[in-house]
């Protein structure tokens, strides 16, 4: 069964994480919603390497993998942004449609969604 393993290997492990990860902010820089919060991070590559980096490293942690996350808290991260309802919805439907497009299974696709719902408080603080 899918599930005796650990969502890390379910996701496909590093390579498996990386690959998600990269879909993931090209599904943000497509959705109108949220692109223009995305945008300007695309066109700084060093920026956009860290934070491809160390939403790797947050993924592969919460989800049994091997990886040290270096990045910030979750709070702190995104302190001062704002962010709206509608946008939060946008950012995770984008989530749930890059793990299906990779065909993720559904028990899997539930367990990221818990993650992303679980730090929807510290996301979205003022």
């Amino acid at each position: 069964m899918a599930t005796e393993q650990s969502l890390f290997h379910r996701l496909g492990g590093s390579k498996g994480i990386a690959a998600l990860v990269d879909d993931i902010v090209v599904a943000h820089t497509e959705n109108p919603t949220i692109r223009v919060r995305f945008l300007p991070v695309v066109g700084d590559r060093a920026r956009l390497d860290v934070i491809k980096q160390h939403t790797c490293q947050f993924l592969e942690m919460g989800s049994g993998g091997p990886a040290k996350y270096e990045g910030r808290s979750m709070r702190d991260a995104h302190r001062g942004m704002n962010i709206s309802p509608t946008e939060y919805m946008a950012v995770v439907d984008d989530i749930l449609g890059v793990l299906r497009k990779h065909q993720i299974d559904e028990q899997s696709q539930k367990d990221v969604l818990a993650i992303a719902w679980s730090l929807k408080g510290d996301i979205m603080h003022i």
